[in-house]
């Protein structure tokens, strides 16, 4: 079980998250969607403290912190916990898309060399990049450094995914190849919380939609429901933005 209370997170006088209480299953696979500047990236970021939220407590296992009081130890066994995709990929120029996911592997959890890289090809393998361990960065396609980004993060076995909008940076061609491979873990279930603007995912794979307004969850519930039948009036307008309704 996956438990975040009461989050508040500002950047200056502003407020970007108002109170956030989720609960989140093993095996779940949970999207947030709403307008940019809603808090849901910052949520994200506070969820394995890339950024620290002023106030909340979140848990996953055994692993947790309070904002308000903590320790480097109870970070680092949080974030032992949990693994990032960011949207600009954020992969090591230059390193080979087999260094990037080892490296991680070698640095953090202290694997041998040798080890780490032969997990990480194994990753490359499982995730149709297995001819590509010796390319850098620069010679791969934009969906393929996000492939390699997502390896990155499944390389630690994490209890969970953190994808933070992760085809947003990807030419329309790319955006497919991201979303299967998404879709593969999904059907792993790999507890995963996704922010994303890519509806069509949201309908086909979530277990729970999660719509964020104003620094504050303003309605959540299955695809259908969300998408279907939804009730609060900020999320029916959205959606008839976003050509849903």
């Amino acid at each position: 079980m996956i438990t975040i209370s009461n989050l508040h997170k500002s950047f200056g006088n502003t407020e970007v998250l108002s109170g956030v209480d989720i609960e989140i299953n093993k095996g779940e696979i949970i999207v947030i969607i709403g307008s940019s500047g809603t808090g849901k990236s910052t949520l994200l970021r506070c969820v394995n403290f890339l950024e620290y939220p002023e106030q909340g407590v979140i848990s996953i296992d055994d692993a947790t912190v309070n904002a308000e009081k903590h320790t480097k130890a109870d970070i680092l066994a949080l974030r032992r916990k949990t693994g990032f995709v960011f949207q600009n990929y954020a992969l090591f120029s230059h390193q080979t898309a087999r260094q990037n996911i080892a490296e991680g592997l070698i640095t953090v959890r202290g694997w041998k060399k040798s080890d780490a890289l032969a997990r990480a090809q194994q990753i490359l393998d499982d995730i149709g990049l297995g001819d590509k361990g010796d390319s850098y960065p620069a010679a791969l396609s934009g969906g393929q450094q996000q492939r390699v980004g997502i390896g990155r993060a499944m390389a630690f076995e994490p209890e969970l995914l953190l994808f933070d909008e992760p085809t947003s940076a990807l030419d329309p061609e790319w955006v497919g190849e991201v979303l299967s491979l998404m879709k593969k873990l999904a059907k792993q279930h790999q507890t995963m919380l996704v922010v994303t603007h890519e509806m069509q995912f949201a309908r086909e794979v979530a277990d729970r939609v999660i719509y964020m307004a104003n620094g504050k969850i303003v309605e959540q519930g299955t695809p259908d429901q969300i998408f279907k039948d939804p009730t609060n009036p900020q999320l029916i307008k959205f959606l008839n933005q976003v050509g849903i309704q």
